[in-house]
């Protein structure tokens, strides 16, 4: 890696002198930005902006520290075996992030599914491969919140399943209506995925 780069890096920042609230508000008005235009239907403006985001060494910042800090499989290695990070290796790590880079293989664990003698396979990216993925997610994730329906709810930030909850609660209040719950057994498995 180029030295006088990461000393670019850490002479902008300490890891443990950095104010990450305003870090956070810079992000949020680029993520702003990418929302409105997004509205807008503005497609040119969505990409210039979501790659001056994964360009931007705040953007950067705040994806390592998710991965290496606060997400609950910090500490779990993949490929490359590199569970915890010092803090001048997170530095490093924000030196070096960039989209272009192909993605490395994973490590395929067997995790037992609840209640089942079954297994279910799970990757385990690399620290560098889930940086890179925080990243991608804070630039994609304000352009594709424009064009959600305003009543869906899964995997959505700043919504839960209270939020649905009271959603189907005001729709049935009024007149009863039919609820329709299918679990397919193995479907993912069955269905056949050239077809589909």
């Amino acid at each position: 890696m180029n030295k006088s780069k990461t000393r670019g890096f850490a002479s902008r920042s300490e890891w443990n002198k950095v104010n990450w609230r305003k870090l956070e508000m810079t992000l949020f008005k680029l993520q702003k930005r990418i929302y409105r235009a997004s509205q807008r239907g503005d497609v040119r403006v969505v990409r210039k902006l979501q790659k001056t985001l994964t360009k931007s060494w705040t953007a950067k910042m705040i994806a390592v520290r998710r991965v290496t800090q606060e997400n609950k499989g910090k500490k779990t290695a993949g490929i490359d075996g590199i569970k915890a990070l010092t803090n001048r290796q997170r530095l490093a790590l924000v030196a070096k992030l960039k989209i272009s880079k192909k993605a490395q293989p994973t490590r395929r664990v067997w995790i037992p599914k609840p209640g089942k003698t079954e297994k279910r396979p799970l990757g385990i990216p690399t620290m560098y491969d889930r940086a890179l993925q925080a990243l991608a997610q804070q630039a994609v994730e304000p352009e594709w919140e424009a064009k959600f329906e305003p009543n869906s709810y899964g995997f959505r930030p700043g919504r839960s399943c209270h939020d649905a909850i009271e959603a189907i609660f005001i729709a049935i209040s009024k007149k009863p209506k039919w609820v329709l719950d299918a679990d397919i057994a193995k479907c993912f498995d069955k269905i056949n995925h050239d077809a589909l």
